[in-house]
């Protein structure tokens, strides 16, 4: 089935007020009324996601990695091995640009990879991303 990018709801998982006003302000700046829902740690997603019609789907996840907690590689670790779950497409964006870190975000089979401080001016560029990923990718619903 095809997804209507406009239905497109996004997960954002992340600690820091600022990076998540900052993804806020971006998707409003470009004009994307995609509802966002934030929890501020991996088990406070879980939680969320592991109740039914908690969040729309089809969605996707903008992971941060460090995080109190539960953090964003034991997230992945977990949802991964959850039938229910394991197929939700996720997008690391963090401020860790440590090889281990990204490798095994990879292994944990991420969509995508994105560091904090490459990502200049705000984070118009990530939403853009995302905007035309799920507009020409078919998610699952």
């Amino acid at each position: 089935m095809s997804s209507n990018y406009a239905e497109v709801s996004i997960l954002l998982i992340e600690d820091d007020e600022i990076d998540a006003k900052a993804v806020e302000r971006g998707f409003a700046k470009l004009k994307l009324a995609n509802p966002i829902i934030r929890t501020k740690n991996g088990l406070e997603a879980l939680q969320l996601l592991r109740q039914p019609d908690a969040i729309q789907r089809p969605y996707l996840i903008l992971l941060d990695l460090n995080m109190p907690i539960m953090g964003g590689l034991e997230f992945l670790k977990i949802i991964r091995q959850d039938e229910e779950l394991k197929n939700t497409i996720i997008f690391v964006l963090t401020t860790s640009s440590a090889d281990q870190d990204l490798v095994a975000a990879y292994n944990e089979n991420i969509a995508g990879y994105i560091v904090k401080s490459d990502v200049k001016g705000g984070f118009d560029k990530v939403i853009k991303l995302l905007d035309c990923y799920w507009r020409v990718v078919m998610l699952p619903t």
